[in-house]
């Protein structure tokens, strides 16, 4: 794969892996969508083949829904998805198709997460940039790391 059909942000968060994997699944709608906009609800059927749906809303009011799928779950290491299709593998259209692989390894005291976005061409890279990719990722993981540390600390 070319490095230059990908994008993607890492930090360090202050939790173990097992910890950011709870928060990232079972606490997703705290974090997932960069505020000022919400996320309404995340499913994840945690198997090859299962849904990895999710439904975020602006600050407006208006809801944008994404259906996905799950291509390879390593618990409390790795997920991997894309919109590319949807639950049981079904091709879908659409202008944003992607692999989303994040990552979660141990590094010191703490959790190194890195979320990937792997496109089939430089077209859709640029399109995902002007977006806003890096500071919308990011600051989705800043709100992870809010989740994560808070659990961690047992709050």
């Amino acid at each position: 794969m070319s490095a230059d059909l990908e994008l993607s942000i890492s930090r360090v968060i202050a939790a173990r892996p097992e910890t950011v994997w709870t928060a990232f699944i079972d606490h997703a709608v705290e974090w997932f969508t960069p505020r000022p906009w919400s996320t309404l609800r995340v499913d994840y059927d945690l198997q090859p083949g299962g849904k990895a749906d999710v439904v975020m809303a602006s600050p407006e009011g208006e809801q944008h829904a994404y259906a996905g799928v799950v291509l390879m779950v390593e618990p409390a290491r790795r997920l991997v998805t894309t919109g590319a299709m949807t639950e049981g593998f079904v091709p879908q259209p659409g202008d944003m198709a992607f692999v989303r692989i994040d990552t979660f390894e141990p590094e010191g005291d703490g959790t190194r997460y890195t979320a990937l976005a792997r496109h089939w061409t430089a077209e859709a890279v640029s399109a995902h940039r002007d977006m806003g990719f890096e500071a919308g990722w990011a600051a989705a993981a800043a709100q992870l790391a809010e989740v994560a540390e808070r659990l961690e600390r047992g709050a």
